[in-house]
């Protein structure tokens, strides 16, 4: 009786049966700023009635109101973080984001095709929260993304890939 070879476990619904992730990452959670500027904005709005009318016991109830609004203005942001994410295998880099509950885009860049990798931290915003703009140049155009974590250590870690899978780049030697 022949023993099954083990299967290789998949990361994501499109990866093929003989392709490796190995790395993934996400934007910086910086980009949820206005659902938790809002999702505060409606935390602050529930005290409201309270102070309208003092003499009753708003407050509580207010208080859960504008959680519960909060949350929910705060979630879509939170989603799209979430679910969006890069990974880069031994074949291609992936980037897929989540656009709302039922909207998603998938780009798919085989790593032979990539010509270089740079990036760039612009302001004092992005130099201060640590993050910032990473551009890949390839045979088809350019992808950039924004608001990527540690844009410099993916960077170098994107590049290192790129050697070790024998992928010459203009930036690499």
């Amino acid at each position: 009786m022949a023993k099954d070879t083990p299967k290789k476990q998949k990361y994501f619904d499109d990866q093929f049966e003989d392709e490796e992730v190995l790395y993934v990452f996400k934007k910086h959670p910086v980009v949820m700023r206005k659902g938790l500027i809002l999702g505060m904005f409606a935390l602050l709005l529930g005290t409201v009635p309270s102070f309208i009318k003092p003499e009753y016991s708003y407050l509580f109830g207010g208080l859960a109101a504008g959680a519960v609004l909060g949350v929910l203005l705060f979630m879509p942001s939170w989603i799209n973080w979430n679910f969006s994410v890069f990974i880069i295998t031994n074949q291609r880099f992936i980037q897929i984001t989540q656009k709302g509950l039922f909207s998603k885009s998938f780009v798919d860049i085989g790593l032979n095709k990539i010509q270089s990798i740079n990036y760039e931290v612009l302001g004092l915003q992005e130099t201060l929260l640590g993050f910032g703009t990473i551009l890949i140049q390839t045979y088809m155009g350019d992808l950039v993304i924004h608001d990527i974590h540690h844009p410099a250590q993916i960077n170098k870690k994107l590049n290192e890939i790129l050697r070790s899978q024998n992928i010459v780049t203009d930036n690499l030697e």
